[in-house]
């Protein structure tokens, strides 16, 4: 069944035909449609543009039809042109008339705005839910390694001590504000495009506000062109879901980082981890890496996306058909990476003793000991100039700050004392800039 067909004289021709069909793609959103369906045969019935009859009898049958999609006793005919074709034509075999006034009013233009709309809103809390099991892994993680100092690193270098909960609890502010982001992308998409028709709306009496509280949108779109040729909110959610990715593949970087026997950070556990075919030896940080990889394929989605929409006149064109392959996929692959992450994540173990001895190298304690020249009156600059200095001698003789002489020190700047070995401590290092919390009395 085609909902097309009177103008045409000849059959679409096959190649054609499949070319057109988008039922592979979009049969996913068979609740949605019954769904909005259903909201628009109730509007219809209760605006008296169809009968109170007809309209209790489309309900009832798109009720059954979603049950029976839901048990697998009614599947897709992969020759429908698209979901929307299919549960027309299921409605009018098992109705007669009574099914074929569903469409009265509607468009497959704003029938198709609805129910993408609809299933990105449950995609969206579904990511949303995701999130937040990660951050409370996140944030699990780094109250337990809350003290267990490691060298904080810039441009790749040793910097300054910090610990390996205030480097977890980084990932913790980025995933929250994915998570706002998410929110907001949704506030901005909540809005209820059936009524609109092809493009000028309709002439018939219907009732979009019942429609939309029907549905549990917040209100209507406005504009009727804009209704059907919007896609802003895909790009939008596609952009979210990159960054998303973004911080997912920051956090995986560092990961695959700390397991090499160069860093020797953390552990993954086993379930976590795969082997080599020919090395005994391996043990290789592949989830990690997976979810790295697959952030280049949200950043495609997103791209595709905006390609689609970058020169198309208003209203509806159909180039628009490609919105769902790529905004399904970008949340498909998100869901993925976090499902894989998150258990990752709770069960990875941290090597404190060799983050310690890391961060005992590399004079990240050097900036502490500039700053206490400045406590004793030192402009930063010379006291800057002075460290520097006592971080070539070190070098020079094999030590670190807290193992070198004071008599180099006082060389170095006569101001220095033997106060400046509490002030490079690591320890105080990090409780001066409230990295670690002061420890309890017994």
């Amino acid at each position: 069944m085609k909902l097309w067909t009177g103008r045409f004289s000849r059959e679409t021709d096959k190649t054609a035909g499949d070319f057109n069909s988008s039922i592979a793609t979009d049969s996913r959103m068979f609740r949605e449609d019954i769904d909005a369906s259903v909201a628009h045969a109730s509007m219809l019935a209760a605006c008296g543009i169809i009968t109170k009859e007809d309209g209790e009898a489309i309900t009832r049958e798109l009720k059954t039809l979603k049950a029976q999609f839901e048990s697998g006793e009614l599947a897709v005919d992969p020759d429908c042109e698209d979901i929307h074709t299919f549960i027309e034509a299921q409605l009018t075999e098992r109705l007669g008339d009574a099914g074929k006034r569903v469409h009265t009013a509607r468009s497959r233009n704003d029938q198709v705005a609805a129910d993408i709309r609809l299933y990105l809103k449950k995609e969206s809390a579904a990511v949303s839910e995701k999130l937040n099991a990660l951050i409370g892994v996140v944030d699990s993680r780094a109250a337990q390694y809350a003290g267990t100092v490691m060298p904080g690193y810039t441009h790749l270098q040793r910097a300054q001590p910090v610990t390996f909960g205030a480097h977890l609890s980084a990932y913790s502010q980025m995933f929250r504000r994915d998570s706002g982001r998410l929110a907001d992308a949704v506030k901005r998409m909540d809005f209820c495009p059936l009524g609109s028709g092809a493009l000028a709306g309709t002439t018939y009496p219907v009732d979009r506000e019942m429609t939309a509280a029907y549905l549990g949108f917040s209100g209507v779109v406005s504009n009727t062109l804009d209704a059907v040729s919007d896609r802003d909110f895909c790009m939008e959610l596609a952009a979210v879901l990159s960054i998303i990715m973004v911080h997912l593949s920051r956090f995986c970087e560092e990961i695959v980082l700390w397991c090499s026997w160069e860093f020797g950070f953390i552990e993954l556990d086993d379930a976590f981890a795969t082997g080599s075919s020919i090395m005994p030896q391996k043990k290789n940080p592949d989830i990690a890496e997976l979810v790295r990889g697959k952030t280049g394929r949200v950043f495609g989605d997103l791209t595709a996306l905006l390609t689609v929409m970058k020169g198309l006149p208003l209203a509806y064109n159909k180039d628009m058909q490609e919105d769902k392959d790529a905004i399904f996929d970008a949340f498909d692959t998100v869901k993925m990476c976090l499902d894989a992450f998150t258990p990752m994540l709770a069960t990875m173990k941290a090597r404190e003793k060799n983050m310690l001895a890391a961060a005992s190298g590399g004079f990240i304690n050097a900036t502490d000991c500039a700053d206490y020249l400045v406590s004793k009156g030192l402009p930063f600059r010379d006291a800057y100039k002075a460290t520097g200095e006592l971080v070539a001698v070190c070098i020079g003789l094999g030590l670190t700050l807290e193992t070198l002489p004071l008599e180099e020190y006082k060389k170095a700047c006569p101001l220095f004392d033997e106060g400046v070995y509490e002030a490079v401590k690591l320890e105080n290092c990090l409780k001066k800039r409230g990295l670690i919390p002061p420890r309890s009395k017994p």
